[in-house]
């Protein structure tokens, strides 16, 4: 019900706020079809914290802090761009403990626990640029890597692989982006299962000044399949809204984060920069 109550909230929210794209998009999650460019290379870093956050798999409820998250994206052609993304360290404020499939393999004692995070490497390939009358078109191809620690409870152990389609158009100032596609979560607690999900992603920018944006997204992934999902596959959705200003070669960013599941936060914060520099020349 709590997913379903914040969609009509978040779709309405997303509606007002809409601007051009800049390749890897903070503070949102829907990835732009447009690549960052040949020899091109983009940095970015900042901070997320999330209240009420839920990990099904390890029983843990608490109050998330990512400091700092970083990426890093490099323009290999002038349709193609390679990306590697995490963070150093996730700490997390216990608030409440529940008996869960992974829950006895928990190693800490107290009310805090911390963990670096899951590693995901990923492929974006533009096969269309936008015209004026059709959109972009590109593919992404992610691999999350199972670097987060199962037993400080923020980690499942499990390597997840995403193939996804994305599209995007500007009108004026109003930039609009979609992803959809498919999801392969490993199963934490069998080597031999998985579940497919749904993934999907819908964002909306806009300029308001030179620089200046105002932006909004829903994004997250839908168990799809009969049945209870294997824990820590389950359906997981947010809304961002916030905003960015771009200068030169960097731009700043913040937003707000509101969950849309009973397991996502109730509400949240994202701040980050961005610097994008011209590394190399391919022969």
């Amino acid at each position: 019900m709590r997913m379903w109550r914040w969609c009509a909230a978040g779709l309405v929210a997303v509606a007002f706020v809409s601007g051009p794209a800049w390749a890897q998009q903070r503070p949102l999650a829907t990835e732009d079809p447009e690549t960052i460019g040949v020899g091109l290379i983009l940095l970015e870093g900042g901070m997320d914290y999330a209240r009420d956050l839920v990990f099904p798999a390890s029983g843990l409820t608490g109050n998330l802090l990512r400091l700092p998250t970083m990426g890093v994206s490099v323009g290999l052609s002038s349709i193609a761009e390679l990306q590697i993304d995490g963070g150093f360290h996730d700490r997390l404020t216990v608030t409440d403990r529940q008996d869960a499939p992974l829950s006895h393999m928990l190693t800490f004692e107290g009310d805090r626990t911390s963990s670096i995070e899951d590693v995901v490497i990923a492929t974006k390939i533009r096969l269309a640029g936008e015209t004026a009358g059709r959109p972009a078109f590109g593919v992404r191809l992610a691999t999350k890597l199972p670097n987060a620690s199962n037993e400080a409870g923020l980690g499942l152990d499990t390597t997840d692989v995403y193939v996804t389609a994305l599209v995007g158009k500007t009108v004026q100032s109003i930039r609009v982006v979609g992803n959809i596609g498919l999801g392969i979560l490993g199963d934490p607690t069998r080597g031999d299962e998985q579940n497919d999900v749904l993934v999907y992603g819908i964002s909306v920018a806009r300029a308001v000044a030179v620089g200046l944006e105002v932006v909004g997204e829903v994004n997250g992934r839908a168990h799809t399949a009969s049945g209870d999902p294997p824990p820590g596959t389950e359906s997981r959705a947010v809304m961002r809204v916030g905003g960015r200003y771009t200068r030169g070669a960097g731009r700043v960013d913040g937003g707000l984060i509101i969950g849309m599941t009973s397991r996502d936060p109730s509400v949240g914060f994202t701040l980050g920069f961005t610097y994008v520099f011209n590394a190399f020349r391919l022969p």
